[in-house]
């Protein structure tokens, strides 16, 4: 049911592109992920430059098993891969998505780039498949992404306890976060302004 309910798309609008992810991205991940050496980053999971190719495997793997819908984020002026975003937790039972696995090359973090990505996805989310809700989930210490998914027009639904293991083998609390659909034409409408405001 998965599969038919979240398929694969290009995306694209505010300057980027939303392809879906195939290994030739994974050079340009790697590059990407290179700016700012991110995989030294504790609270995200980025690959390191010789995992990439891994990472990019286990992501396609989730997708045929209809877990996972993973894109490259792309410029579309230049088509310089500038990192990689997802809908994971697929229940199309109850049509949820959820935004994840996302993250950005340093130089482009706190541009139009976050902004433009998530509109999309959430636009085709609520507009194309019909979705009920879409949620995210962040590590509790990573504050930088709590901000910017509050900024999204997000909820804070609470936090799950001692729920998952980070790279480094410590234990997390993570930070559960839902749009409603009812919630999406006012977020919609103020996220297009904010990404027209020069």
């Amino acid at each position: 049911m998965s599969h038919e309910f979240a398929t694969p798309a290009v995306l694209q609008g505010h300057g980027v592109r939303l392809e879906p992810l195939t290994l030739e991205h994974v050079p340009g991940l790697r590059a990407a992920a290179a700016d700012g050496e991110l995989w030294n980053l504790r609270v995200t999971s980025v690959p390191r430059p010789e995992d990439t190719q891994a990472y990019v495997a286990q992501a396609l793997e989730q997708q045929s098993r209809g877990e996972r819908l993973p894109w490259a984020v792309v410029d579309a002026a230049s088509g310089r891969v500038l990192g990689c975003t997802s809908y994971h937790d697929i229940v199309a039972a109850v049509r949820r998505v959820e935004i994840g696995y996302t993250w950005y090359a340093r130089s482009v973090q706190r541009s139009h780039v976050n902004t433009a990505a998530k509109l999309l996805l959430m636009a085709h989310a609520f507009d194309t498949l019909g979705c009920c809700v879409v949620g995210w989930r962040t590590d509790i210490l990573n504050l930088a992404s709590q901000q910017a998914i509050e900024r999204l027009g997000a909820r804070r639904d609470g936090v799950l306890r001692c729920h998952a293991l980070r790279r480094d083998g410590s234990i997390r609390d993570t930070v559960m976060y839902s749009l409603l659909a009812s919630e999406w034409p006012a977020v919609h409408e103020r996220l297009r302004q904010r990404l027209q405001t020069p």
